[in-house]
Order: structure tokens, then sequence, then C-alpha cells
């Protein structure tokens, strides 16, 4: 029983590492459209005196 537990838990801690490790490696993938998306928004805003 407490076995089954362990496996669980460990399971879920092996999911999300994957899941960081996969938004961390999409982050670096696309981090120079983010950055551009960003700052052409930011422009947009205070272009438009927001």
């Amino acid at each position: 029983m407490f076995r089954l537990l362990r496996k669980k838990e460990g399971m879920e801690l092996i999911q999300a590492a994957i899941l960081i490790a996969v938004a961390v490696g999409l982050g670096i993938i696309f981090k120079s459209e983010i950055t551009s998306f960003i700052n052409d928004t930011f422009d947009s805003l205070d272009a438009s005196n927001f």
C-alpha cells in the first residue's frame, strides 16, 4: 500500500519536472519572439499615451 503511494508521488514529481523543463525549453527557443512581442506591446501602449 505505501509503495503504491510513493510511486504515485514520485511520478507526479517527475511529471512536474518534465513540464517545467518543457516550459523552460520553449522559453529559450522562442526568447527573441517573446521579447519582440513584449517590446511591441509596450511601445504601442506608450505611443497611445495609455
